[in-house]
């Protein structure tokens, strides 16, 4: 008797258990808004996607100090997320310029010359872009090497 006792004892505190941890709140799913632009940085309005079978290419860039990324623009849409370090970025026709810190995102320019500059710290980007295949995801200006 006193083994039944036992175990319909430990039946009721495995129960109690149980219930408790199914009515015990979930932590919620949080989600922060990085970017969401019809715009890149600067003000210039985004046209159209590009015609086509869509392919998306995340990537990551490590950026090292004191670097000058070459004159280049996108043929598509496509948004940078700077995980650590900052950059600066410059827009070619009109010079305009501005500092991305870590933990921002950044609509970025289609069609339009642009390039970064990092200063005393290298800088990790992740930046995904909304093409199609075999669209390249950057084009160097006329005389600029091709980075990534």
């Amino acid at each position: 008797m006193k083994t039944h006792h036992l175990a319909t004892a430990a039946l009721i505190l495995a129960a109690i258990s149980i219930a408790a941890s199914a009515e015990a709140p979930q932590p919620a799913v949080k989600a922060d808004m990085l970017v969401k632009s019809s715009e890149a940085w600067n003000g210039r309005p985004y046209g159209r996607y590009p015609e086509g079978q869509a392919e998306l290419t995340v990537l990551h860039l490590t950026i090292p100090a004191h670097t000058t990324l070459p004159w280049h623009k996108h043929p598509m849409p496509n948004a940078a997320y700077i995980l650590s370090g900052h950059l600066t970025v410059e827009d070619r026709a009109t010079g305009e310029k501005r500092v991305v810190e870590a933990g921002e995102a950044l609509a970025e320019q289609v069609g339009t010359e642009h390039r970064g500059v990092t200063d005393d710290e290298p800088c990790s980007v992740i930046v995904t872009y909304a093409g199609t295949p075999g669209l390249p995801t950057s084009i160097s200006a006329p005389g600029e090497k091709q980075e990534y």
